[in-house]
């Protein structure tokens, strides 16, 4: 037998006393860094729904342009054009396509693709409106908007 023993008692634990901070740390991380909504709507969206759709590639070269009537009802019964997060005239719409144009590169700039999501219930008139002054600043690829329809 030998005169010294081995010490058999080496503690393996993790230590978890910084965990907590960890945590916390990822959890502001993720809070700063998530974007919920682009913009909030100010106008009624019941989508019309569609038989065949298609889904978009590329979601950062689309602007969004939404027609309907105003959630509040001081602003008016008839329908208008939100674009981000403020309702404008037709004649806005010439000038937001050009600001959204500067954003991108010069590549990306014919690629731009601006989506009307519009109320279902709105007359046919506004958009044309919108559709005319897209047309003056040649923004010429326009996406509507729609749901898919559930056969039964």
């Amino acid at each position: 037998m030998s005169k010294f023993k081995k010490k058999a008692s080496t503690s393996q634990d993790i230590p978890t006393a910084s965990l907590p901070d960890i945590i916390f740390m990822l959890l502001f991380f993720f809070m700063v860094t998530t974007v919920l909504r682009e913009s909030d709507i100010l106008v009624e969206q019941k989508i019309p729904a569609a038989k065949e759709l298609n889904k978009l590639e590329r979601k950062s070269l689309v602007s969004y342009i939404y027609i309907g009537k105003p959630k509040q009802s001081d602003m008016g019964a008839e329908p208008r054009i939100q674009i981000n997060d403020r309702l404008v005239q037709p004649t806005d719409i010439q000038k937001f396509v050009n600001e959204e144009k500067d954003k991108l590169t010069e590549v990306e700039r014919d690629q731009i693709t601006m989506a009307l999501k519009v109320d279902r219930d709105v007359k046919m008139g506004i958009v044309v409106d919108v559709q005319q002054e897209l047309k003056e600043v040649n923004a010429r690829k326009i996406l509507y908007s729609a749901i898919k329809r559930i056969d039964r």
